[in-house]
């Protein structure tokens, strides 16, 4: 066949449409020549050696237009728009269940933006689609070659503008939602075949005109169910004629008209590089493409172009990993934007298609699938004469809808079903509603100008007539809709298709006897004592409940934490569900405990990361892993980090996980690891270095304030003997001069805790403050501040509940009672570890009872109570008896006296009452003295 035998083929179609164009626009210049060159596309197409085969994505009427095109040609080479670079991939599809999704990964970027990562491509494959029947012919027929010739997954993103993040792919409309439309994550969805307008005004135009809601039922109505029945030149026609419509009309995107293009350069080069190499006949290949690409008009496009080939540039060092993983219809419409359930109904229409016109699908053997066959003994297809191609076209144009009359039992089964099942979902639906679903879906189909009425009058017909004002489930009418009509299927990939630590996982947690593959939640039971041999099953599941999504390995009873296993667990496995995930562990290593090991190496040495987050890695590592090395590894990181910190935003989390690894290898090694200790030397200094800037800085709050003194005073034992040296601690408190009360409170009690200031003193301040009219208002920030000091300083509790109780005596309540909300979210945001503190202090200072509150006097209170004097001065009397008995045998005191050391004289006579009442109170205030002296005679005696 020739081009110019093409050519002369659809010239009556193009006067038509010039005069047409003329009558219309009074002119033939705009129109006319989009109409022209809609014409000129199909002969530039049809008229090609190489045979074009247009299809839409996941198209009934494409993947039974494909059926009889394989079994009238029977093709030795298939050119499949798909990245060539998933090719080694397509075999793998017989292990599994589809819908599936082939996708490539890459976590570790070279050439490409670091936020970007990590980069995924998915292309998703359902029964009825082209490039399935595609494949299967393929891959089941000897001596059939499969040529995938798209751009490979690395030139997606190399083509993909730098300025915009990449992600799924999304479009205006209703998508699906719910929990499987998101099997693909957020990756760049690629397919064969996208048609649809990319110019809004002409999607709305089709919409509105068409009596639709959403693009899915346009085309359902006007191309699928009209191609059904077509035979393969008319299909070609009609589908080139609508890809070059929506390739003329369209927006004026630069960057994607040239992605656009750069793919038809690509597959066109590579196309021509593989028939130099192989020898092959044209005649004898098929080239199946989207029918967008199909009305390309590239330099490169065809055999017998005279232009060069495309320059391809070479892939960047990023590593591609490739896998199989589960889709859903769902997720394809979420993906590219279709709506809810198109691709659902798309798969019935299949089915019934395939019964009707007794065709045998391709299938790829040892594939589990719910592929239906046609009746036997019918004839399937009529090959295409060999010769020039009629104009199909203008008769398909100007022909009249071919009468379908309405299949009543199939509707009224449809109505019947819907509200056996509305019925089991809660509503109150009765048979009088399935007459009014069947006789609305009658009407709404005469109202669009449909012969019969389609899925979605059906589905607008029961949302009418059974859905009230609430939703009585979790299911609405629609959503039942869309499963009476086929369901979101949900593939699922073999265990032979899956990477080697998927399968690992899978023989490792074998012993506990559940099916793990089904999407159903397993209960798994461990009894670690009477069993021993599952607590490697156990180790198992919590590197994966580390790893993997929250739902997929939930624990219900059993904990692991630092130095404790739990005897007994439970757990709720959905490993099948999240199949997904899984997959893709194993692109990053051969095993979890591998896969674990990078992540935790990660994360300590990202752009991000903290001493916080590499304590967190230590943590993680010790409970899940047995590694040693490792531990140390991390450790060293955190002091480096540590080391190198500016701010100690950090600090209260760094604070609480030290405290946590310090207490742990306290109780299980005899000595502290070497990065322990570097860590509580590193952080003295660091903090210490730190203090006076950041209690003074308005970017720190008083929490990671009281966090820093806290490792400070916790850690000083431990850090003076690894050779710190406590003068920078009193230099760093001498030096810090905080102006906000919360801190001031927090210094005045860092400087109790180093014996600068006694409680007294503390006291004293306290009532100065609330003596001073001007400071009362700021009161209560220096209880925050009192509040936070109980970590630094967990012995001023006792103070901390007299001052509060003071300040509760004694605070206005327009002070008062604002405070409060503030002081109660304050103990349960900041502190909640406080809480348990003030609470045992409060109950042993205020009284346990009620009635005893009216008697109760507070501790605090300095003045002695009333008819208590007689008291004092009888304990008083035995202190001045002892002084005289003292004075009177001297020999006593000097024996004592020279047994400390101690040579000293007597008082004259006349000053020794006055030396007996210094010395009497001196021992009253410091009682331990009296005790040391009396233990030192007794062991020499």
């Amino acid at each position: 066949m020739t081009a110019s035998t093409v050519a002369g083929t659809f010239g009556a179609l193009r006067e038509q449409l010039t005069d047409a164009a003329t009558a219309f626009a009074g002119s033939s210049d705009a129109l006319g020549a989009i109409l022209a060159g809609m014409v000129d596309d199909v002969d530039r197409a049809l008229g090609e050696p190489l045979e074009i085969f247009p299809v839409c994505h996941h198209s009934p009427a494409s993947a039974l237009a494909m059926v009889r095109r394989l079994r009238a040609k029977q093709p030795r080479v298939i050119y499949l728009e798909l990245c060539e670079d998933l090719q080694p991939l397509l075999g793998e599809l017989r292990n599994c269940r589809l819908p599936v999704a082939v996708q490539a990964f890459a976590s570790e970027l070279s050439g490409f933006p670091a936020d970007w990562g990590p980069l995924s491509v998915v292309a998703p494959i359902t029964e009825a689609s082209a490039e399935y029947q595609a494949i299967a012919y393929a891959l089941e027929t000897p001596g059939v070659e499969l040529v995938l010739v798209d751009r490979s997954s690395d030139h997606v993103f190399q083509w993909s503008p730098r300025d915009q993040p990449t992600g799924a792919s999304s479009a205006n409309g209703p998508t699906a939602t719910g929990a499987e439309s998101g099997l693909h994550g957020d990756a760049v969805g690629v397919e064969i075949g996208d048609l649809r307008p990319r110019f809004a005004e002409l999607e709305a135009y089709l919409l509105h005109h068409g009596k639709v809601r959403h693009w899915s039922e346009w085309w359902d109505q006007y191309v699928e169910r009209p191609l059904a029945d077509a035979d393969h030149d008319t299909y070609r026609q009609v589908m080139v004629l609508i890809g070059s419509l929506f390739r003329r009309l369209r927006p004026a995107d630069a960057d994607r008209l040239d992605r656009d293009e750069d793919r038809e350069r690509y597959m066109w080069t590579r196309m021509r590089q593989h028939l130099a190499t192989s020898g092959v006949d044209p005649a004898h290949c098929l080239y199946v493409c989207g029918a967008f690409h199909a009305a390309s008009r590239v330099e490169q496009f065809g055999l017998g172009s005279g232009a060069d080939d495309f320059e391809i540039t070479p892939r960047t060092d990023t590593r591609w990993r490739y896998g199989l993983i589960p889709s859903s219809h769902s997720a394809i419409e979420a993906q590219f934007g279709l709506a809810s359930g198109s691709v659902s109904i798309a798969a019935a229409t299949w089915a019934k298609e395939v019964r009707r016109h007794g065709l045998s699908p391709y299938q790829l053997g040892g594939q589990r699938t719910t592929a239906v066959r046609g009746r036997r003994g019918r004839v399937t297809t009529v090959p295409s004469p060999a010769g020039p191609v009629d104009d199909r076209l203008t008769g398909f144009l100007a022909a009249p809808p071919r009468p379908d009359g309405l299949d009543e039992a199939e509707l009224r089964g449809w109505c019947v079903d819907i509200v056996r099942l509305a019925r089991r979902n809660g509503y109150l639906a009765s048979t009088a509603d399935a007459i009014a679903v069947f006789e609305t879906s009658v009407l709404l189909a005469g109202l669009r100008n449909r012969a019969r009425p389609t899925p979605y009058d059906f589905a607008d017909a029961a949302v009418t007539c059974i859905e009230k004002d609430v939703v009585p489930g979790r299911r609405d009418v629609r959503r039942l809709c869309e499963i009476l009509l086929g369901g979101d299927r949900i593939g699922q990939v073999g265990y032979d298709a899956l990477p080697p630590l998927a399968r690992d996982v899978f023989d490792r947690l074998e012993p506990l006897g559940l099916a793990l593959e089904k999407r159903t939640v397993q209960r798994a039971l461990l009894d670690l004592n009477a069993e021993p041999a599952l607590g490697r099953c156990s180790d198992l599941l919590w590197i994966l409940r580390h790893l993997l999504p929250p739902a997929a390995v939930r624990p219900i009873m059993g904990e692991r934490r630092l130095g404790q296993r739990s005897v007994q667990e439970s757990w709720d496995l959905a490993l099948g569900h999240h199949q997904r995930a899984l997959i893709e562990l194993g692109y990053d290593g051969v095993t979890v405990e591998q896969v674990l090991e990078q992540r935790l190496r990660r994360a300590v040495r990202g752009p991000d990361a903290t001493a916080a987050s590499a304590l967190a890695a230590v943590e993680d590592a010790i409970r899940l892993l047995d590694s040693p090395r490792l531990f140390d590894e991390l450790g060293a990181r955190a002091v480096e980090l540590l080391a190198t910190a500016r701010t100690v935003d950090d600090a209260p989390d760094v604070l609480r996980r030290i405290r946590r690894l310090l207490a742990h290898h306290r109780a299980t090694a005899p000595t502290l690891p070497a990065w322990c200790q570097a860590f509580v030397t590193t952080g003295y200094a660091h903090y210490c270095t730190l203090l006076p800037t950041a209690i003074t800085s308005d970017e720190t709050n008083v929490r990671q304030v009281g966090a820093m003194l806290g490792f400070l005073f916790s850690m000083e034992g431990l850090a003076l003997s690894l050779g710190c040296d406590r003068s920078q601690l009193e230099l760093a408190v001498a030096q810090s001069h905080p102006t906000a009360p919360a801190k001031v409170a927090l210094l005045w009690a860092g400087r109790h805790q180093l014996g600068l200031l006694s409680v007294a003193d503390l006291r004293a301040r306290c009532a100065e403050l609330l003596a001073n009219p001007l400071v009362v208002p700021a009161f209560p920030q220096y209880l925050a501040g009192f509040v936070h000091a109980l970590e630094p300083v967990p012995g001023l509790a006792p103070f901390v509940v007299e001052t509060i109780s003071t300040a509760f005596a004694r605070l206005p309540d327009p002070v008062l009672l604002p405070w409060l909300p503030t002081l109660i979210t304050t103990l349960r945001e900041q502190g909640p570890e406080l809480v348990p503190l003030l609470i045992r202090e409060a109950g042993r200072t205020f009284p346990e009872a009620l009635p005893e509150l009216d008697s109760w006097v507070p501790p605090w209170v300095a003045a002695p109570p009333v008819g208590r004097v007689d008291d004092q001065r009888a304990v008083a009397a035995p202190q001045r008896r002892v002084g005289v008995l003292l004075a009177a045998h001297p020999e006593v005191v000097d024996a004592i006296s020279g047994l400390l050391g101690y040579d000293g004289g007597w008082p004259p006579a006349d000053d020794a009452p006055a030396e007996q009442g210094a010395v009497a109170g001196l021992l009253a205030r410091h009682p331990e003295t009296v005790e040391a002296v009396a233990a030192r005679v007794v062991r020499q005696a």
